[in-house]
């Protein structure tokens, strides 16, 4: 189709000059957003009141953890889960698994992924949108819930006293900069050998190399992972306990002894190209080569909503991703659809709902938290209480309260046993996924 591009000239801008400058109303409203700001303005202190750090279930989970400058969320998730666990069972009340732990390993993996992905895609224009996306950000501090399980099975957990948090851990900007021009740099010459000419098993030896140089750098950032440590403990009873000589895989498997394998990716994504009680995965999407694939069985939000409950009902904590940023009053920790009222202050509504919002870019799982509680009236959700992982500072003492609404909207990932699924869900989670496009909106990496 071929059409004539129109610019705004002085008649349109005239008229949109005359149109802003007409409601009187928008004096005083415009005034209050230039000093204070929107959210200020616009915060709707009766929504706030109705969102009371309550609730009629709760998991008690010990102290909130912190990410700090880092987008290890993820990992801080996954890892809350099983503390709680080990709490319970070592009758303790407070413990943290290492975070750094887990990010070493990440990089380290990640880092080959990326290669291997260079080295597949190796006859592709370097300009191709396929090579352009891997170079966009091939080791950011992202991830997913089977990247976390990829990464357990294979090098275990560990205390967080055992590898505690560094620098870099905890302020990951520079790294994630030095380490990514590294891979940037290896992706160039494996690049231009393969164009001189080189086979694919000398380019695979090239690589080999190139993580060795990689895990060097590495432990300038996050030092070494222990190998074999000691691990102890008091308990509530203040009894001393003492277990040495342990590796990260045998403590995993002594101390949380959690099937990873029974919980699987339950995601509400309602748009037309997604239909529901269907499996999905994402291309070039993982950190682990030959780790687990991340898949998602998508359901419509009655069944996902559902799910959750059971779960939570049960006493097992509930990984989910959302996109944290939405309709956030951060200071209360309150996550809630009707806490700011943007349409009646800025006299303008929003057509997009929730389809609307994956399919035009306006919205994505950007965070991972869990859930430890709810509040219940008359069998149905009005509250969820959210463990984050932004340190006390935040909502009560780091924890947030969720209103049902915003959690129907904004929600779009559940961490689930299989033992909730009812059968033709278990039947539906077996088929062969179907793949999406690396820059499909549920291939987004919760930070």
């Amino acid at each position: 189709m071929t059409r004539r591009r129109l610019p705004v000239d002085k008649e349109i801008y005239n008229e949109m000059r005359s149109e802003a400058e007409e409601p009187s109303r928008d004096n005083a409203l415009r005034n209050s957003i230039l000093n204070v700001g929107l959210d200020e303005t616009a915060l709707n202190h009766g929504a706030q009141t109705l969102m009371q750090h309550t609730f009629s279930l709760e998991l008690e989970t010990g102290k909130i953890t912190s990410q700090n400058k880092s987008g290890r969320c993820w990992l801080f998730a996954g890892l809350n889960t099983m503390r709680y666990k080990i709490m319970q069972d070592l009758n303790i009340d407070n413990f943290e698994l290492s975070q750094t732990y887990q990010m070493f390993f990440d990089k380290i993996e990640k880092a080959n992924y990326f290669l291997e992905n260079i080295l597949e895609t190796l006859d592709e224009e370097t300009d191709s949108r396929i090579v352009m996306w891997l170079l966009n950000s091939p080791l950011n501090d992202g991830g997913q819930w089977d990247m976390f399980t990829s990464i357990v099975e294979k090098y275990g957990v560990v205390p967080k006293s055992v590898m505690p948090e560094t620098f870099a851990s905890s302020n990951s900007a520079r790294m994630n900069q030095i380490l990514t021009l590294k891979l940037r740099g290896y992706a160039f010459r494996l690049r231009e050998e393969y164009k001189k000419g080189a086979a694919l098993k000398k380019l695979q030896e090239t690589k080999s190399r190139m993580l060795v140089e990689f895990y060097r750098l590495v432990t300038m950032f996050l030092g070494f992972p222990p190998e074999k440590f000691v691990f102890e403990y008091k308990d509530k009873d203040k009894k001393f306990h003492s277990d040495s000589n342990i590796t990260p895989v045998d403590f995993y498997s002594k101390y949380i002894d959690i099937r990873l394998g029974d919980y699987v990716s339950i995601i509400n994504a309602p748009t037309q190209d997604k239909p529901f009680n269907t499996t999905y995965t994402v291309q070039y999407l993982g950190n682990v080569e030959g780790g687990n694939q991340v898949k998602y069985l998508n359901v419509d939000m009655h069944t996902f909503r559902g799910l959750a409950i059971a779960q939570l009902q049960d006493g097992v904590p509930v990984w989910f991703g959302s996109d944290v940023g939405k309709k956030m009053e951060r200071k209360n920790g309150i996550l809630d659809d009707g806490i700011y009222s943007y349409e009646d202050v800025l006299g303008s509504g929003f057509e997009l709902n929730k389809a609307g919002r994956l399919d035009y870019g306006e919205s994505l799982m950007t965070h991972a938290m869990v859930f430890t509680g709810l509040n219940m009236v008359d069998g149905v959700p009005n509250r969820w209480k959210v463990e984050n992982s932004w340190g006390e500072k935040s909502g009560k003492k780091g924890y947030y309260v969720m209103s049902d609404k915003w959690f129907e909207e904004y929600t779009y990932q559940l961490v689930i046993n299989k033992k909730y699924l009812s059968g033709s869900m278990l039947k539906a989670w077996e088929q062969e996924p179907i793949v999406l496009k690396p820059w499909d909106p549920m291939g987004s990496l919760a930070l």
